[in-house]
C-alpha cells in the first residue's frame, strides 16, 4: 500500500459489487454478515457500502464498539473515582458524553471534577509526574486493541516508581463476546467480517473456533472501501464453496499470531477476569481483564471505594438488541428524536464507532425517517 487512493477506486468498487452481486444470485438466499468491528460499520456508512449490495444480503452490526459495550453501573464507578477528592481522572474522549445512572463525565466536569481528556494513557502517566500532590487515575477501557498501550503505561509507571497514578480497567476481550453471539438463538448469522485492529494485536488463530465449532467463515478486514467489499466477497465465495475457513483480507497489517511484543505486556499486567458485565449482552465469563496482583498499587478498584453496582438501562433505549444485531438502529423508538447526538440515551449515539451514531452522521437518518413516515401513512390509509 503506497496511497490510500488506491484502496477507494470506484472502477474497482464496481468490479467487486458485480462479483458480490453474482455471488448472491447463486446462493439465491437471504444472507446476513456480521461486521463486528465499529470502525467497520463506520465505513460502511461513511462511503454508502451497504447502499450497493444487494437486497438480499444483509449486514448486521455488532458490539465491536468499546463505549458501547460499558455497562451503566462501571461508567457510574468512574464517575464516583472523579468525584473524590484530589483526583485526576484521564479518559479518551469518547468518554466523556456518555450517560451514567444520573450524570456523565462531562457534566461531573462542569460542577468540579478534575476531568481531563487524553490521547494516550502515557499522557496521564506524565499527568501524575506533573502533579506529584494528586492522585491521577485513567479510565482504561477498549478491546484488545487499546490494551496493550494501557499495559506498557503500568510498566512504565512501575519502572519510574510513581505512586500517585492508577488506572480504572475496563478492558474487553472480542472471542467471549463473540462467542456469546453465536449462542444466542435469536440471532442467526452467515458469516463475520473480522475486526481489524484487534487482530493486528491478537492475529487470526483465535478465530478458528469460529469455523471449527459453529462452521461460519469470517474474513479479517481492513478499513477501507475496497477492504470491505473484497472482504464480503471472499465471505460469499466461501459460502458458495461450501468453505468455512479464517480468512486475512487484511495482511498487510495482520499476521496469523498477531503481536507478540503487545500480547507479551498484556499477559504481564493483566489477567482474565470470571466475569464482565456487557450492555446488551448481560455477564460474559472471562470476557475482560484486570490487573494482576503484582501491579495492585496501580488498581483504581483497590485504591478507591467505589459503588460497584449494576444499573439497568433506560427504559427507552434499545442499545443492547442494537449491540446484538437483533435491531437497527433506526428501529429504537427514541431513534433520532428523544436520542440525537446532542442528547444521546444511549451509548451507541455517543461514541464515534456507535452504529446509531453512524446512521445519524452519514445522513441515513433523514432516509430512514422519510421510510417509517411512509410506511405509517400507508398502514393508515389501509385501515
Amino acid at each position: 500500500m503506497k496511497y490510500v487512493d488506491e484502496f477507494r477506486e470506484p472502477e474497482k468498487a464496481e468490479a467487486l459489487r458485480r462479483e458480490i452481486e453474482k455471488l448472491c444470485l447463486q446462493l439465491n438466499k437471504p444472507i446476513k454478515i456480521m461486521e463486528v468491528c465499529g470502525g467497520h460499520t463506520h465505513s460502511i456508512f461513511k462511503y454508502g457500502i451497504e447502499e450497493i449490495l444487494p437486497d438480499s444480503l444483509e449486514l448486521i452490526h455488532g458490539p465491536g464498539c468499546p463505549v458501547c459495550v460499558m455497562p451503566k453501573g462501571r461508567l457510574d464507578d468512574a464517575i464516583a473515582i472523579s468525584q473524590t477528592p484530589n483526583v485526576i481522572l484521564a479518559t479518551f474522549g469518547d468518554t466523556m458524553r456518555v450517560p451514567g445512572s444520573h450524570t456523565s463525565l462531562l457534566q461531573a466536569r462542569a460542577t468540579g471534577a478534575d476531568i481531563r481528556m487524553v490521547y494516550s494513557p502515557l499522557d496521564s502517566l506524565q499527568i501524575a509526574k506533573d502533579n506529584p500532590d494528586k492522585e491521577i487515575v485513567f479510565f482504561a477501557l477498549g478491546f484488545e486493541t487499546t490494551a496493550p498501550s494501557t499495559s506498557l503505561t503500568i510498566l512504565q509507571a512501575a519502572a519510574e516508581k510513581i505512586p500517585n497514578f492508577s488506572m480504572f480497567c475496563n478492558h474487553v476481550l472480542v472471542i467471549p463476546a463473540l462467542q456469546a453471539l453465536l449462542d444466542n438463538p435469536d440471532l442467526q448469522l452467515d458469516g463475520f467480517v473480522g475486526p481489524g485492529h484487534v487482530s493486528m494485536v491478537i492475529g487470526t488463530e483465535p478465530y478458528e473456533f469460529i469455523s471449527q465449532q459453529y462452521q461460519k467463515p469470517i474474513v479479517v478486514s481492513g478499513f477501507e472501501p475496497l477492504d470491505i467489499l473484497q472482504s464480503i466477497w471472499m465471505l460469499l465465495q466461501q459460502l458458495v464453496e461450501n468453505r468455512c475457513e479464517v480468512e486475512n483480507q487484511y495482511n498487510r497489517l495482520v499476521q496469523k499470531a498477531g503481536n507478540q511484543v503487545a500480547l507479551t505486556a498484556m499477559n504481564q499486567v493483566f489477567t482474565v477476569r470470571e466475569n464482565f458485565d456487557w450492555r446488551g449482552l448481560g455477564e460474559i465469563p472471562n470476557s475482560g481483564l484486570k490487573i494482576r496482583e503484582k501491579y495492585a498499587q496501580f488498581d483504581a478498584e483497590l485504591k478507591f471505594t467505589i459503588p460497584n453496582l449494576k444499573v439497568a438501562d433506560h427504559k427507552a433505549c434499545q442499545c443492547g438488541e442494537i449491540l446484538k444485531g437483533i435491531l437497527k438502529p433506526w428501529e429504537c423508538k427514541v431513534f433520532g428524536t428523544a436520542c440525537t447526538p446532542e442528547t444521546p440515551i444511549g451509548t451507541c449515539m455517543v461514541s464515534s464507532e456507535g452504529a446509531c451514531a453512524a446512521y445519524y452522521k452519514y445522513g441515513r437518518f433523514s432516509n430512514v425517517m422519510t421510510q417509517k413516515l411512509t410506511d405509517k401513512q400507508t398502514a393508515t390509509l389501509s385501515l
